[in-house]
């Protein structure tokens, strides 16, 4: 394969970094071996935002649900389990920071590698802005009398001001993102420690607004009503999503072939017995009345902690309202990694420009992808913000469908990549081929039934010419996506990835062992 040069950017810059491997060893100039699995799994478990996700979605699932709520979270879980098995397998032979995007170009060529590359960039700069905005408003409502939350300009000035910050962070190294992690993720699961021994405490002494025994019916998804069970689940799913950001720090992380993966199992783990664990005690002591404390009340199902938090807490409630903030505030960090990282890839193999190759030479992070990444989603957060507040939630919820996208892709990926010895061992067929099948064709289910749902006008806060414009805002940018990728096609510099010379199924992956 012919060389490329890759130039690094900063004040002092690094050695060039090369494709050719004939007489060096592989690297793309990213930091090496920073992270170990520790440090990779809190990174995925933060990623997810575990209590802003659980707080934002617990109500509406039980709305959908009610008792079975717990068994909703489980059955969410297993094809996302499905589907973390197949990233699993690709990175211990692909074990590359672009993770869909590389294994999908070796897999299915380059035209589907394009897609998944641009989707998870899609979902990552939705999903800040959704981040930062919640960030924003939970903090600026703790200070003085919490009027300023209501100031949409001061709660846009300060969101874009968290992702600018957060931008930042994660230029400056992965290592100081990592222990800023740590920090922010404990206090999360403080938080939560806290709200559950305030739980039970209230249960057990009879203080609880509503006691409510377990009973086995919460773990029986046969009592609940099919079309609920059917939302709940595409609820329950995508507060997943997240875990597979220690994936594409694989090349910064020590033994790349074997730790991203583990930590990945990891971190979905983690999350399930999370989730499960938070629903079971918050449904012991609210119940699941829609009135009052109720959880299926639906005056506080965008934020059931927020008036559970006083009753079980007392006056620590706070605490809790702080951690929600500082649960999206970290997620909007790590949400940056794997979003460069995945342009920064393309830029590599000849995706996208040279220029999304750029490394500094000291922090070892990809500058011009980060910074880029960061830029983006000020200018569509303060954008949607002036167009419509309305919209910029309806994009929040269309991110299910680039989310489905590509874990539905990664899936299939792994199954077409692994075909020649789908079948030499029972573990091949299992972890290669049953597993991702299942977790494929849950995604592609999840992807239509979304699509068709938030193309329902009544779906969302708005709707153009009687389409919901989640879906609109969903498959739009897929759309685009397609029309960027024929236009950067046209480009003599992107021919050697449209024609398979940059990346095809036998070129060596650029991660040091």
């Amino acid at each position: 394969m012919a060389s490329s040069t890759v130039t690094n950017s900063s004040q002092a810059s690094a050695p060039a970094t090369t494709l050719d491997h004939a007489s060096n060893p592989p690297t793309k100039g990213l930091a090496i071996g920073k992270l170990g699995l520790w440090g990779s799994t809190v990174i995925g478990v933060a990623s997810t935002a575990p209590l802003f996700s659980l707080a934002a979605t617990l109500g509406y699932v039980v709305i959908a649900v009610g008792a079975q709520a717990p068994v909703a979270f489980i059955l969410a879980f297993v094809p996302m389990l499905f589907t973390a098995f197949a990233y699993r397998e690709l990175n211990n032979d692909v074990p590359d920071c672009g993770t869909v995007f590389t294994w999908a170009t070796k897999a299915f060529g380059p035209r589907t590698g394009w897609m998944a590359g641009w989707s998870i960039a899609v979902a990552g700069v939705l999903v800040m802005a959704n981040l930062s905005e919640i960030a924003s408003i939970y903090l600026l409502g703790l200070i003085g009398d919490g009027s300023l939350a209501d100031n949409r300009v001061i709660v846009t000035v300060f969101g874009c001001l968290i992702i600018a910050v957060m931008t930042w962070v994660s230029l400056r190294g992965v290592e100081i993102g990592e222990r800023m992690q740590q920090v922010l993720l404990a206090i999360q699961y403080l938080a939560m420690a806290a709200f559950v021994i305030g739980c039970l405490v209230g249960y057990f002494t009879g203080n609880a607004p509503d006691p409510t025994a377990v009973s086995v019916d919460w773990f029986n998804p046969f009592l609940a009503d099919g079309t609920g069970m059917v939302q709940a689940i595409l609820l329950a799913l995508f507060i997943y999503w997240g875990w597979d950001t220690c994936l594409a720090l694989t090349e910064e992380t020590k033994d790349p072939r074997r730790t991203p993966g583990r930590a990945a199992m990891l971190s979905t783990v983690l999350l399930l017995v999370t989730y499960v664990g938070v629903t079971v005690v918050a449904m012991m002591y609210a119940g699941v009345g829609d009135s009052g404390a109720g959880l299926a009340n639906e005056e506080h199902a965008d934020d059931v902690f927020s008036g559970l938090a006083g009753m079980a807490m007392g006056p620590l409630g706070w605490f809790l309202v702080i951690a929600v903030a500082v649960s999206a505030l970290s997620s909007s960090q790590t949400t940056i990694l794997p979003t460069a990282r995945g342009t920064f890839a393309m830029g590599i193999y000849k995706a996208l420009p040279a220029r999304f190759a750029n490394v500094h030479a000291s922090s070892k992070t990809p500058t011009f992808s980060t910074t880029l990444i960061g830029v983006v989603a000020i200018v569509y957060y303060a954008g949607m913000n002036f167009v419509s507040t309305s919209v910029l939630a309806d994009s929040v919820l269309s991110i299910g469908l680039a989310i489905a996208f590509f874990y539905g892709i990664a899936s299939f990926a792994c199954i077409w990549y692994f075909r020649r010895n789908l079948f030499d061992t029972w573990r091949h067929a299992l972890y290669r081929f049953v597993f991702p099948l299942i977790g494929g064709v849950f995604m592609a289910w999840a992807f239509v039934q979304s699509a068709i749902d938030m193309a329902n006008p009544d779906y969302g806060y708005s709707q153009l010419a009687g389409i919901g414009s989640a879906f609109l805002i969903g498959v739009g940018s897929l759309v685009l996506g397609v029309v960027l990728m024929f236009v950067w096609a046209l480009f003599p510099a992107s021919r050697d990835f449209f024609q398979k010379r940059s990346l095809n199924r036998d070129t060596e992956v650029l991660a040091p062992e």
